[in-house]
């Protein structure tokens, strides 16, 4: 599953069977989190009064990119995309509580943003799950000026950040122009793994 795992751009529109929805997203729900805050959730969209709103918010920044990559449109034909969104709240919440010994809420005893990485690994296993069942699936991002847009237009909680979205559907190879792999190889192992100090 991990092997075949690649971000795929393009989808035939294919509705994605409810009962497979569901085991994709029960997989994003064995996501890891900090001292188990859970400080994420997800919204799907699916159909065309869902769905067109989120393309449509998206058109203007993936046109502007038209010249720097292969053509966005197919991948609006996913029947489903899922945001996965963060709360920083739960987790400054969580680790003021007695068992972990922080007696605030103050950000600064974080090293990195863990609701957003949390949040990134409920994305990662939609990935594989989406191989799993046969599917395909895309990360991409949601530009950082839109977010308030995108929040409006779902009624989506201020407290709650996109970190992206993972469209999901049945692959369409023939419409499927690539993405970055195709002019950038996968690091090779000894340029990445620093064994024993760097």
């Amino acid at each position: 599953m991990i092997r075949k795992r690649k971000m795929v751009r393009a989808f035939t529109g294919e509705p994605v069977a409810a009962e497979v929805q569901e085991r994709i997203l029960r997989a994003a729900n064995r996501a890891p989190s900090a001292g188990f805050s859970q400080g994420y959730a997800l919204l799907t969209l699916e159909g065309a009064a869902q769905l067109r709103p989120f393309w449509e918010l998206l058109s203007a920044y993936h046109g502007d990119e038209a010249a720097a990559g292969p053509s966005f449109q197919p991948v609006t034909r996913a029947p489903l995309v899922v945001v996965p969104l963060s709360c920083k709240d739960v987790y400054l919440d969580r680790y003021a509580r007695p068992d972990k010994g922080w007696a605030d809420r103050d950000e600064a005893h974080w090293p990195v943003p863990y609701w957003d990485i949390d949040t990134g690994f409920m994305a990662l296993l939609m990935l594989l799950a989406a191989v799993d069942e046969g599917l395909g699936a895309l990360f991409f991002g949601i530009p950082p000026h839109q977010i308030a847009a995108f929040r409006g237009q779902y009624g989506v909680p201020d407290a709650y950040t996109p970190i992206g979205a993972v469209a999901i559907g049945h692959p369409d190879p023939s419409a499927d122009q690539g993405g970055s792999s195709r002019v950038i190889g996968r690091r090779k192992l000894e340029d990445l793994v620093h064994r024993g100090g760097w």
